[in-house]
């Protein structure tokens, strides 16, 4: 199971090529925009909706149906489109290469999206420690301006549409839809309450549309290619092409552009040229970014790249981003590091967040070094349990669920690391030898 050649959507992910206009072109992008435009706004939905495209993000909402919710008659707000380039999530680093390489593809898919839901500008916001990135983007704005491709009289269509690019601060927490909306407003990256629900009142309290980088990047070939295509690759309910990012323990690190479904083993093997040490070597894998549950080995052998797949191991796609630890790997010292991660970036807004995160970390240093007690694993659960599903935005979630996959699948080393920081021998330690 691999994606075939002619499936493939980045054609200049890793940079062989210029990413200028002319050379975007020459891929293939801007083919027929103004065609596309005509067809109409119900058309672009449709074609989105029959494609199974699914928010590639995180969240795997389905994209045409998030742009449905847009009003049809405008009562004289304008409307949005915010693209999500914060990409903060560690492990993740997709939605850089897009900007770097082909912004050519999020251009036209702000254009064809906005069109398809009425709106009258995009907004991109971008991560700030992407500084090439955002320049790279921004001269292929600037060169769609100069084109007539976007403004007053887009593709020659009669629409006008605008497309800014800003740049953020650096804060994970705005890579929510409704904290990189506070942001764009000016203030602090907090998460708002819904409803109301950015469909209704988002940027400047006006309909806005939040997507990430690669569900609108790719939605200009879904159209020109049709939906249907695009639903012919994966699995039902899991379709299309999705870039994953492979990192650690492997030999060749990447990102990748494969078959939304593939097997986890033979995507890593394929494309990353295996697990360090052999596949016999490894001992867990975080496969969709740093906030979901890793798995096993025994897991991986068998697990499939895609919704559905992860559901079923109890884990999540999420970003995509594949995050592989060998037999060297200290796990429990890894996970702490994470809640290092998420402690730090809480926004502060809900208490279980703010006082959990806090709490969740230092318990985990303490695990780290065994100085704890056996009842505390249990604690520690509900804890997670607590904070899970009890706040504004999801940053609880994705602070919990590392915790609890490390204590579904590696209690028994929580519990060694305590019983031999109290001197009792266990099986595993060199006194019981």
């Amino acid at each position: 199971m691999a994606l075939d050649d002619k499936d493939r959507i980045f054609t200049n992910l890793y940079g062989q090529q210029d990413s200028g206009l002319a050379a975007a072109r020459g891929r293939g992008d801007w083919d027929g925009t103004r065609a596309l435009l005509d067809k109409g706004r119900d058309w672009i939905i449709t074609e989105v909706k029959e494609s199974g495209l699914r928010g590639r993000g995180g969240a795997g909402f389905p994209a045409g149906v998030k742009w449905s919710f847009m009003p049809k008659e405008s009562d004289g707000r304008p409307g949005y489109l915010v693209v999500n380039a914060d990409e903060g999530e560690p492990g993740t680093c997709k939605d850089r290469d897009i900007l770097r390489h082909e912004p050519h593809k999020l251009v036209e898919g702000c254009l064809l999206a906005g069109f398809s839901m009425g709106a009258e500008a995009a907004y991109i916001y971008v991560r700030g420690e992407f500084y090439d990135e955002a320049s790279a983007l921004q001269r292929a704005i600037d060169e769609a301006y100069e084109a007539g491709l976007i403004g007053p009289d887009a593709c020659g269509s009669g629409y006008s549409y605008d497309v800014y690019l800003h740049r953020g601060a650096g804060a994970y927490i705005c890579g929510e839809e409704t904290a990189l909306i506070e942001s764009l407003e000016g203030r602090k990256g907090q998460p708002r309450l819904k409803p109301p629900f950015p469909a209704a009142a988002g940027l400047y309290g006006c309909p806005t549309t939040v997507n990430n980088v690669e569900t609108i990047a790719v939605s200009p070939e879904i159209l020109r290619r049709g939906g249907a295509w695009f639903a012919g690759i994966g699995r039902p309910n899991n379709t299309g092409t999705k870039i994953f990012c492979i990192s650690g323990h492997v030999e060749r690190p990447c990102n990748v552009e494969e078959e939304m479904g593939i097997p986890l083993k033979e995507l890593i093997e394929r494309h990353a040229g295996g697990v360090r040490g052999g596949w016999d070597n490894l001992l867990a894998v975080i496969p969709g970014g740093s906030s979901v549950p890793l798995i096993t080995k025994s897991l991986a052998d068998t697990a499939r790249m895609d919704f559905d797949g992860l559901s079923e191991v109890k884990s999540a796609l999420g970003t995509a981003a594949v995050i592989v630890m060998d037999k060297s790997t200290d796990v429990v010292r890894a996970i702490t590091r994470l809640s290092r991660f998420y402690q730090h970036e809480s926004c502060g807004q809900c208490t279980p967040c703010r006082e959990g995160t806090g709490w969740m970390w230092r318990m985990m240093e303490r695990l780290a070094e065994g100085r704890a007690e056996i009842a505390e694993i249990d604690m520690l659960q509900e804890v997670t349990k607590q904070i899970e599903g009890h706040t504004i935005c999801a940053l609880g979630d994705a602070a919990a669920w590392p915790i609890q996959g490390l204590i579904r699948h590696f209690r028994p080393e929580l519990e060694r690391r305590i019983l031999e920081h109290k001197g009792v021998a266990t099986a595993a330690s060199p006194e019981a030898a």
